[in-house]
């Protein structure tokens, strides 16, 4: 099913795990997830071991979300921070992830170097410089209804949730198919969200960042469409890497972290061998 049929739903959220890579774009989809996020905090990660303050590259980026197409076949929002340039460089983005068969982006209003959404000491870009982007995104997708621009705003922490609320009330009469104010503190700014942009809008929850951390039913009551966990994958896996690697330097065996590990087979199933086994066999 396309994106935008995920989203129109009736009394539904489209709940998108956060992926930075094949691996985990197919794991999403084998526990069956509709749609996933291709997260620049978890790209940055796990490529390039930094954190999500603007080292991330276009290419990278791109090079990212070609894998991670080639490898599902549920729909792929991509991460693309604030564009990597002007207006140029983002109708030039559009078309490569139209070609690259990603279903949509989240382009973002910050000042270059951006940083994740729920650090400190973020800017913001004029919004008037804001909606040429936006405005070279549209054009760029040559009215290709399938493929989703999500206007995000980070204006709430250096400039008040009022002037984000603005901001996203524009980027949806500009034509954004999406809007995604970033990171209110409290249920009350995020009430405060719903009720004033008429727009399908994205909750982000990361754990313990600045947003409530609440459950996807709880986010549909506010009137959200869609509940994006970035972040748990990478997280998750981090912590099972360091516990297992800290084990077997301290210990000289991974005997103990067995039980908390994917099993030869199950992973040789998850990655599809049997089928390429068969395949060699057909042409040997």
């Amino acid at each position: 099913m396309s994106l935008r049929k995920l989203l129109e739903r009736e009394n539904s959220i489209l709940v998108m795990p956060g992926v930075y890579d094949a691996l985990t774009a197919k794991i999403a989809e084998h526990v069956g997830f509709e749609a996933i996020f291709q997260t620049g905090y978890g790209t940055s990660a796990s490529m390039l071991a930094l954190p999500d303050f603007g080292f991330l590259s276009i290419t990278e980026t791109l090079d990212t979300a070609r894998r991670i197409t080639r490898a599902v076949d549920i729909p792929l929002i991509v991460d693309v921070d604030t564009g990597y340039g002007n207006p140029l460089t983002v109708a030039k983005l559009v078309e490569d992830l139209l070609r690259i068969g990603a279903s949509g982006m989240f382009i973002e209003d910050q000042v270059w170097p951006k940083r994740c959404g729920h650090m400190r000491g973020k800017e913001v870009i004029d919004s008037n410089e804001y909606v040429q982007k936006l405005k070279s995104a549209i054009d760029a997708k040559k009215g290709n209804s399938e493929f989703l621009i999500v206007a995000r705003t980070d204006a709430a922490a250096p400039l008040g949730l009022d002037e984000a609320i603005r901001r996203g009330k524009l980027y949806k009469e500009i034509g954004a198919d999406i809007v995604f104010v970033e990171a209110p503190h409290s249920i009350e700014d995020m009430k405060m969200v719903s009720a004033q942009i008429d727009a399908p809008l994205v909750a982000n929850i990361i754990e313990e960042g600045v947003t409530p951390n609440l459950t996807a039913s709880e986010l549909l009551d506010l009137g959200y469409k869609i509940a994006l966990f970035p972040l748990s994958g990478l997280y998750s896996s981090t912590y099972a890497i360091y516990n297992t690697f800290d084990t077997l330097k301290r210990t000289g065996t991974t005997k103990s972290m067995k039980e908390k590990m994917m099993k030869f087979k199950e992973f040789n199933e998850l990655v599809e061998l049997d089928k390429y086994m068969k395949m060699e066999n057909k042409y040997a």
